[in-house]
Order: structure tokens, then C-alpha cells, then sequence
């Protein structure tokens, strides 16, 4: 593959969170692909603005334009899974690859009761102790280089409500008969709640494969960043190599 072959990868943060969350990603990935990181509406610099799914589709299309090299392969963990989702029915002509990262759970039904109970407790609790303990479970389970960039960007615990009230109800495996792109479904093998439909997912795309980060979490791409960033260079380049 050649520097021209690489295609632009795109990487959409989760819940609470913001393009911080990549910088493992960004490092290991950047010398070989156009690469960049978005925050979502409501999270990171874009703290003041409202969220919306179709605001969140418009941000990684502005971050697929941003990179001037076609069509992208979108990265979204969790929440930026279902904005990827979203943004791949809204702007086809602008994917070349998904990646679903702890993504492939359905927010339809019974499964997202307790989801739509954390989504209304969380504003209530005082945000400065929320970041506190945030900041406290990161530093005590991974190492600065892996989680500094996201700790230093805040958290965005005021859009939570908003981002998975829009959220919740409206995904299920039939979003990827949207999805006009191949399709690598990327969970941690411990995340038992956001892989519980990965076989549905899957099946319902005639080009999705599921692969898992051994070990790993919910976050997986800080559990092993190396193991998650090498199944994306890997899509990446059968991609690339794909034509």
C-alpha cells in the first residue's frame, strides 16, 4: 500500500468523552493514514453546542472533508458507534469502512431501561465530583500516555441525557441494511452488554466480520490500544488493498 492507497480514518469518541479518547489511536496510526478525531456535539470544544444525531453526522462529514482524500473509514466507539451508524445512513457517499466498537448491542426494548435511568441520574449528581471519580478510575486502571489526553479535555456529563435520549429506541441490528461499506464489528471480549448483539450485526450486513480485542473491556482501545489500533490498520489496508 502506498501513501496515495491509505485511506482517511475518522475516530468518534463514546459517552462523556471526546476526540481525547484517541490519542492512543492517532500516534499509532498517523505516520500511515490521514487520520483525525472529532468531538461530538455537547463534548470537548464543542461543549456549548446542542446535541443532535444529525449535528453529529455533519461533524464527521466535516472531519471526512477536513482530510481531502475521499471517502473515509469511521471509527466510532459506543455513543460515536450509533453516531457512526447514523452517519452512514445520512452520508453514504462519504464512508468507505466502519468499525463498530462496543456498538453492536440493540437500544431498542427492555435492554434500555437501566440506560435511560443512568441517562437521567447522571445531571443530577454535581459534575465536579463525577470528574473527580472519572479522573480517579482512569489513572488507577491505565497508564498516563493511554488516558492523559482525555482527562485533560473534560467530561460531558450535561449532553449525556440529550445524546442517549436521541439514542436510545432507534438502533438495532437492522441499521446496517443503512450501511453501504464493509463493516468490522471491534469489541472487547469482556464487554458482555455492548457485544450482546454482535451476531445479529453482523449477520444482518452482507460484509461485516466480528473480531475482539482479547481480554478487553467496554473501553477497549485503552485496555490494548496496540491489539485495537492493529485490527484498524488491518481493515484499513484490506480496504486499501480492495481497490
Amino acid at each position: 500500500m502506498t501513501a496515495a492507497d491509505a485511506p482517511p480514518i475518522v475516530f468518534v469518541h463514546g459517552t462523556r468523552l471526546s476526540a481525547g479518547q484517541w490519542s492512543p489511536q492517532l500516534a499509532e496510526l498517523g505516520e500511515e493514514f490521514p487520520v483525525a478525531a472529532v468531538d461530538l456535539p455537547g463534548h470537548g470544544a464543542r461543549g456549548a453546542e446542542p446535541w443532535s444525531l444529525n449535528a453529529a453526522t455533519e461533524v464527521i462529514a466535516g472531519a471526512v472533508d477536513s482530510l481531502d482524500r475521499g471517502p473515509a473509514v469511521v471509527v466510532g466507539h459506543s455513543l460515536g458507534g450509533y453516531a457512526a451508524l447514523e452517519f452512514a445512513r445520512r452520508r453514504p457517499e462519504l464512508l468507505r469502512g466502519l468499525v463498530l466498537a462496543g456498538a453492536s448491542a440493540s437500544t431498542r426494548g427492555a435492554w434500555a431501561a437501566p440506560y435511560r435511568f443512568v441517562a437521567g441520574l447522571v445531571p443530577r449528581l454535581p459534575a465536579d465530583r463525577l470528574a473527580r471519580w472519572n479522573d480517579w478510575m482512569l489513572r488507577r486502571l491505565y497508564p498516563p500516555r493511554v488516558v492523559e489526553a482525555t482527562i485533560r479535555a473534560g467530561y460531558a456529563f450535561h449532553t449525556l441525557p440529550d445524546a442517549w435520549g436521541e439514542v436510545l429506541g432507534r438502533f438495532d441490528a437492522g441499521a446496517m441494511r443503512h450501511v453501504a461499506a464493509p463493516v468490522l464489528i471491534l469489541n472487547g471480549e469482556k464487554d458482555s452488554v455492548f457485544r450482546s448483539g454482535e451476531r445479529d450485526f453482523a449477520r444482518a450486513h452482507p460484509d461485516a466480520r466480528v473480531e475482539l480485542v482479547p481480554r478487553a473491556r467496554h473501553l477497549a482501545n485503552f485496555d490494548d490500544p496496540e491489539a485495537f489500533s492493529d485490527a484498524v490498520r488491518r481493515f484499513a489496508r484490506q480496504l486499501a488493498a480492495a481497490g
